[in-house]
């Protein structure tokens, strides 16, 4: 069964870096939009970023101007770019894949901002 594999999470001062990747395990679904969630301890999923095939983007308030969502291609997969980040960015980041019919989300990936 196909998977969506996320890496790239970790540990990082305020005010660092990290680039989160997606892509799948195998043959996909037609993916229509492809996107990051977070969930924080306590709260809810919330959308990060979203893009479509078409290379179309969206982000969150809180985020937008910080983060960059890109599509790769090669893999069929995404990226998340996410500079200067804040203590308030911690949070597990999941990868989110939408087709005609069909959704898949990954396993998540800790992204832990702290000095």
């Amino acid at each position: 069964q196909v998977q969506l594999m996320e890496s790239g999470g970790g540990l990082v001062q305020p005010g660092g870096s990290l680039r989160l990747s997606c892509a799948p395990s195998g043959n996909m679904f037609k993916i229509n939009v492809m996107a990051w969630y977070r969930q924080a301890p306590g709260k809810q999923r919330e959308m990060v970023a979203t893009i479509t095939n078409s290379g179309i983007t969206n982000y969150a308030r809180s985020v937008k101007g910080r983060f960059t969502i890109s599509r790769d291609n090669a893999k069929n997969g995404v990226e998340l770019q996410m500079n200067s980040l804040k203590p308030e960015d911690t949070a597990v980041y999941f990868c989110h894949a939408l087709g005609d019919y069909d959704q898949l989300w990954g396993q998540g990936t800790q992204v832990t901002v702290s000095s």
